[in-house]
């Protein structure tokens, strides 16, 4: 039996807690790192920890009581993670060092595996947390937030991953950083439950990341909500894409992207709640696009998307192109612009709706033309585009119109 818990319990065995503060055997983080072995605990006691750079070169659990400070000084990437199975939670870390070289910051792991960041603050930091060739490392609870940016070239990421995989980014928060959560050549990942707002560009950016999952988060307030760029298979279920105001400023980017779904999200006072470029296979299902200026914007190099069971409510203009041919399906889709008629009470439209307006085919090749907008003018243009409806592409009409709005 004994060998038995040997095999199946040898941290519980052979593990040792180490105590750090004024009045604990080690006063120092770097002392009980030190001293301590694979499987130790470390717990740390409040106050303000001034060290330097914390390396964790072993598999530790270190654990901050009563939200111990980690301060950078401004100088240092505060700790590192330089093996497997390291967990740290219960943190204060502060004002890390700054490099645009190297990417400075809070924490980083390095070819860390099976790696924990929990329940910590993050105040005042360059990059955030940092994971270089990740796996199966767990980010979630944390605050992230800071205020030293000035600019996008002098500010980090709150969460930048790089060739990662199996990652599981979960309830944290992030505000004021470049890119709240930043994912390059990062595969099979799980994004579930974050607040990203106020970031300097994109709440969420994606590059060369297939295979990835974002669920239930919110970005409000970005300078673009999310982006999508050069990836595949990704699925975008459950957001709310909010508040992303300013010149060409996106709820959703999807730039050269394949085989995706977008499904059950929200987006609200956008500029333009999503722009599509190069984005071919995308399949848009059940989202809620309301007031916000353009509900989508395709480009003519869009092919294939099919555009299902959506609302379209309150929106400046619902759709417009850059050309007058693209190949993508609208269907049975809530308009709020729409004036037919449902005679056998099918609850679909008996008069093919064309969602794309004339008046936003002369906006998008003539900004200036907005200042028309809500004239007599623009009145008249709309009149004349249901008479002769041939004015705009033939192709942008969804011919199945839901008369009621759908539940989403």
């Amino acid at each position: 039996m004994f060998k038995i818990l040997l095999l199946f319990f040898p941290v519980l065995i052979f593990s040792t807690v180490l105590k750090v503060g004024k009045n604990e055997q080690f006063t120092t983080i770097k002392q009980a790192v030190a001293a301590s072995k694979s499987g130790d605990s470390i717990l740390v006691e409040s106050g303000v920890y001034k060290e330097g750079n914390i390396n964790l070169d072993k598999p530790l659990s270190l654990i901050g009581i009563g939200l111990p400070v980690l301060d950078g000084e401004m100088k240092y990437e505060i700790v590192s993670f330089r093996a497997n199975h390291i967990m740290m939670k219960g943190f204060k870390l502060i004002n890390s060092g700054e490099d645009e070289i190297v990417n400075i910051g809070a924490v980083r792991l390095y070819d860390s595996q099976y790696s924990t960041i929990e329940n910590n603050i993050f105040e005042n930091n360059y990059f955030g947390i940092y994971i270089q060739r990740g796996f199966r490392c767990l980010i979630q609870n944390n605050r992230i937030t800071s205020r030293r940016a000035t600019s996008q070239e002098r500010s980090g990421d709150g969460i930048h991953a790089w060739v990662s995989e199996e990652l599981w980014i979960k309830n944290n928060y992030i505000e004021g950083q470049k890119d709240g959560i930043y994912l390059e050549k990062v595969i099979k990942s799980y994004i579930y439950h974050n607040y990203s707002k106020k970031n300097l560009r994109y709440g969420l950016h994606f590059m060369f990341a297939d295979d990835n999952v974002y669920v239930n988060n919110t970005f409000d307030n970005n300078n673009a909500g999310v982006a999508v760029m050069y990836s595949n298979n990704v699925g975008m279920v459950g957001n709310n894409f909010i508040n992303n105001w300013g010149d060409a400023n996106y709820g959703l980017l999807l730039k050269d992207i394949s085989f995706s779904k977008i499904i059950d999200n929200r987006f609200h006072n956008n500029t333009t709640a999503i722009y599509l470029d190069g984005a071919t296979k995308i399949d848009l299902l059940k989202n809620d696009f309301e007031n916000n200026g353009w509900g989508m914007k395709i480009n003519s190099n869009c092919m294939e998307n099919k555009i299902i069971n959506n609302n379209f409510v309150n929106n400046v203009f619902d759709v417009g192109t850059s050309g007058s041919m693209a190949m993508n399906d609208f269907k049975r889709n809530y308009w709020d612009k729409y004036e037919g008629y449902d005679l056998n009470k099918d609850k679909i439209g008996d008069v093919p709706f064309h969602p794309l307006s004339l008046y936003a085919v002369l906006v998008e090749s003539n900004p200036a033309v907005m200042l028309l907008f809500r004239t007599f003018f623009v009145d008249l243009l709309d009149k004349t585009e249901k008479i002769i409806p041939s004015l705009t592409p033939e192709n942008f009409v969804d011919r199945e119109p839901l008369m009621k709005k759908l539940t989403i």
